[in-house]
């Protein structure tokens, strides 16, 4: 099978945190999956629908010879919703998403 991506996609487990799905403030905590230059695939704890417009923020850690990490602050829209599993640890519903990412900007802690 060819791969058809236009964008490399990074296999990164980093936290994820929901801030804005349209014009609600929904905190909502998750993990990323992938990441590329065009979007994520990610886990959270609550199903969003495809097409809401969504804020949310990947957290990085400290690089080397840094004690601050930095936040990717990003804008886009959910594209899909790919399906739930359960959280091994918590046994609870973890929803896989996939969004967007056309607006970003780092922020430092």
């Amino acid at each position: 099978m060819i791969e058809q991506r236009r964008s490399q996609r990074f296999q990164l487990r980093l936290p994820l945190r929901i801030l804005r799905v349209g014009a609600s403030t929904v905190p909502s905590a998750g993990e990323t999956v992938n990441v590329c230059s065009r979007g994520i695939l990610f886990t959270t704890d609550r199903r969003l629908e495809a097409g809401e417009t969504i804020e949310y923020s990947i957290s990085f850690p400290p690089g080397s010879g840094s004690s601050v990490g930095a936040d990717l602050r990003c804008l886009g829209k959910v594209l899909r919703y790919e399906g739930n599993v359960a959280d091994p640890q918590s046994k609870d519903k973890v929803y896989v998403m996939a969004a967007s990412l056309e607006r970003h900007e780092f922020v430092r802690e």
